[in-house]
């Protein structure tokens, strides 16, 4: 290789490592100013859970985006890892030990690494669909354990703590919820950071391999259950970061927490955001926290559209939100995206239009059954609606099928526009 070459490769990755540098600090920017921006304490809580989410769906993306490991169990090294925090911060509180809190998650990590080892070391002996239901018996054992052992787990009622008993550090007692969110601020950052360094290492690229052809990294000379294992284990030790997190922030654990309700919402998170993409997962955790908060304040039946919105990313969009940003660079680099607009906007709102005539559908099935203790009374998107009456089951319908059908007819047209921009974007970028 020439010199002028060299030095050519040594600059292009000086000038990749400044971009990373930079990004690094507009995220850490972007954790700094947010509390300035939503300041009520609603909104202090709902960032500390999507930061702790964060961890804990890219921790399950070092699983299934990164190694092709579906496991149905994740939630067993988060929960785990959260009760040795709680269970760490009472003996300490009751020892009076002088261990700042802002050490706690690393307990929780330690948690998640050991019981990474324990049960990888028998989970990762194969791949694929075996893998798969060995992590969901797993998480069933776990979680029945939960119920059983009421020493360690607390039974239904979980098990308790109070953060502002440990050492104050420079006069910080974490008992505002600010003190708390710039903690698990601090923390998601710093674990973004570990787990984007992973990525980029030959482990990483290894990973990978066993992802997409481990029959072909076995024959190249690689271990595949042994590549398998470690990437199990560092998993489990940002879970269990993440469950360490979550017993700080609500000074509580209980059974639920290494229930199948977390390792399905990890799941939902990383498939609706990306699988594989390392920014996939943080949307998907974003996006998933706000839609439980905010839904859940607005409908008894939140988990129903959660349901709905994975089954229509997977079905059609399976490289999550991540992957449809990543198909728009070329259209975006070429400076074509308002060619797109029009055929966006036209689906966007026949789409809008077919989900309100379902969701209305929805409520009103749910207001009539046996389930509902409200009545048949409700409001829909602030207006007044009779569940008993035939009207908004008309406007349901009139809504619903016109919009689905007129969905269906445009879907084509906005394949076209698209085919069409995409290969000018790209005989563009090639003169």
């Amino acid at each position: 290789m020439s010199a002028a070459v060299q030095s050519g490769v040594r600059r292009t990755a000086r000038g990749r490592g400044w971009a990373r540098t930079g990004l690094w600090l507009a995220v850490a920017a972007v954790f700094l100013l947010l509390p300035h921006l939503f300041a009520s304490g609603t909104g202090l809580t709902t960032m500390s859970l999507m930061a702790i989410m964060i961890i804990f769906a890219l921790s399950y993306n070092m699983l299934l985006g990164q190694t092709g490991m579906l496991s149905f169990g994740h939630a067993v090294y988060y929960g785990l890892g959260g009760f040795l925090v709680v269970h760490a911060m009472n003996a300490i509180i009751g020892a009076h030990l002088p261990v700042p809190l802002v050490l706690l998650p690393l307990v929780g990590g330690a948690a998640g690494l050991f019981f990474g080892i324990i049960f990888g070391s028998v989970s990762t002996r194969r791949g694929g669909t075996a893998f798969a239901m060995i992590s969901l018996g797993l998480g069933e054992l776990v979680g029945a354990s939960a119920l059983i052992l009421r020493d360690f787990f607390g039974g239904e009622d979980g098990i308790t703590t109070n953060r502002t008993k440990l050492l104050h550090v420079a006069g910080l007692n974490f008992g505002p919820q600010l003190q708390v969110y710039y903690l698990i601020a601090g923390w998601c950052l710093l674990c973004m950071m570990a787990m984007y360094a992973l990525t980029r290492t030959p482990f990483g690229r290894i990973c990978n391999a066993v992802r997409d052809n481990p029959e072909r990294a076995a024959f190249i000379g690689y271990n595949t259950q042994s590549v398998r294992f470690i990437a199990f284990c560092l998993a489990g030790l940002f879970a269990g970061i993440a469950g360490g997190l979550t017993a700080i922030n609500f000074e509580i654990m209980n059974a639920a927490n290494v229930g199948a309700a977390p390792s399905g919402i990890v799941l939902l998170m990383t498939y609706i955001g990306g699988v594989g993409n390392f920014a996939g997962p943080v949307i998907g955790a974003i996006l998933i926290t706000f839609l439980q908060v905010m839904l859940s304040d607005a409908t008894e039946i939140w988990q129903l559209y959660l349901g709905l919105l994975f089954i229509v990313m997977v079905s059609f969009a399976p490289g999550g939100i991540a992957g449809l940003i990543a198909m728009h660079a070329p259209v975006w680099r070429a400076r074509l995206l308002h060619r797109l607009a029009p055929a966006y906007a036209l689906a966007l709102l026949l789409g809008l239009v077919t989900f309100a005539g379902a969701a209305l559908a929805l409520e009103m099935a749910y207001r009539l059954s046996a389930g509902s203790e409200g009545g048949t009374a409700f409001r829909f998107l602030h207006v007044p609606v009779e569940a008993a009456s035939a009207a908004p089951w008309s406007l349901a319908v009139l809504l619903a099928v016109p919009g689905f059908i007129g969905f269906r007819r445009v879907l084509p047209i906005v394949g076209n526009v698209w085919a069409t921009t995409l290969a000018e974007a790209r005989q563009g970028r090639g003169r």
